[in-house]
């Protein structure tokens, strides 16, 4: 299979992106796009960027949606910088390898495999209380076989590209190790056709929720001042930062544990601003926190600003990002088929 470095990531229609995507995932991605991941190559490395639509099925929405949803997040990723004449950027569902790869590895995919996954405990109502599945308890009732399986959609998905590199936040680094040991078993099986990926560890860690910063900033959060969207105003973003979970300790400092709401956002300007927390907090040595909250807000806004108006020109040039999409996914299907080919004759389908 494929031995030139090549860059695999997949991310969920959700329609906006929130600041948490971005400085999470996209912004990685749009940076890897000028960086040369393996020097002894004369090659740049390959980036291939999925929007997941097979994946957002394991929470079923209204087809209108989901197809909404799909655009936005495709015109979003081209507003952010991902530019596709160096990034495929496709839709998953249009490469039907896909699919025909995930069965073949879910045939050789031990369900204890699947069962040690924490994903589907977190998405569980009352998740806690499941260290494992008993197939008899309420949980296994309630629990879509889609959202058990489908670390094997993702083990796919890596897999049928020849990825070498998976860029991920620590939360993600068992899908890659799930993937490696489905890579492995394919190869005691079958024989060797793949190459395991590696990991490429995201520096910024979680963007934390402005009302609650314990938990991660999410676009399903029912409170929308919980999260910066890409698409807010200059105003919306002031209103929400100065409204963010702060405390009333003099100072600014930088404490995840004793100062969660100061310390994430000095998390979010350090980010924006490619700096440690521990740099911000120097700077703004002396700042009350409506000072520090106006300085955030300003680094947001200057981030923002400019993906919000590409994204509205995109928006209205569907014809351009539909194009976009088509031209990629053509590269797209064939890469994977040539592989699907392969494995297919490997595994005795043809």
């Amino acid at each position: 299979m494929n031995r030139v470095a090549r860059v695999f990531s997949g991310i969920q229609p959700t329609g906006v992106p929130q600041l948490g995507n971005y400085l999470g995932s996209i912004k990685n991605w749009v940076t890897l796009q000028s960086q040369h991941l393996d020097p002894a190559s004369s090659q740049p490395h390959d980036q291939y960027i999925s929007i997941v639509d097979l994946h957002a099925l394991t929470v079923p929405r209204p087809p209108a949606r989901l197809r909404a949803d799909t655009f936005e997040m495709a015109a979003s990723l081209i507003a952010c910088g991902i530019d596709p004449s160096r990034t495929v950027l496709f839709r998953q569902s249009t490469v039907h390898a896909h699919t025909q790869l995930m069965w073949a590895l879910a045939c050789i995919t031990p369900v204890g495999w699947l069962n040690r996954m924490t994903q589907w405990k977190s998405k569980l109502h009352g998740s806690q209380q499941y260290g494992s599945l008993n197939v008899h308890s309420a949980a296994a009732q309630s629990l879509l076989t889609g959202l058990f399986a489908y670390p094997v959609l993702m083990a796919a998905d890596v897999l049928l590209y020849g990825a070498t590199h998976i860029p991920v936040g620590d939360d993600q680094i068992q899908h890659i190790e799930f993937t490696r040991d489905v890579c492995d078993q394919f190869h005691k099986t079958y024989g060797h056709v793949f190459s395991a990926p590696r990991v490429l560890l995201s520096q910024t860690k979680r963007v934390m929720s402005l009302k609650d910063p314990l938990r991660k900033m999410s676009k399903s959060d029912p409170n929308d001042s919980s999260r910066i969207n890409l698409t807010d105003s200059d105003d919306a973003i002031i209103r929400k930062i100065r409204k963010a979970h702060t405390d009333s300790i003099q100072g600014i400092s930088y404490d995840p544990v004793e100062r969660p709401g100061i310390s994430s956002l000095l998390s979010i300007y350090a980010a924006l601003r490619d700096v440690s927390p521990e740099h911000v907090v120097q700077e703004m040595e002396g700042f009350t926190n409506l000072q520090m909250k106006e300085a955030v807000a300003s680094a947001v806004i200057e981030t923002v600003g400019p993906i919000r108006e590409h994204m509205a020109r995109l928006v209205d040039d569907r014809g351009y990002v539909e194009r976009v999409l088509r031209e990629n996914e053509e590269k797209a299907k064939s890469v994977a088929e040539d592989n699907w080919k392969n494995i297919a004759k490997c595994i005795g389908l043809s």
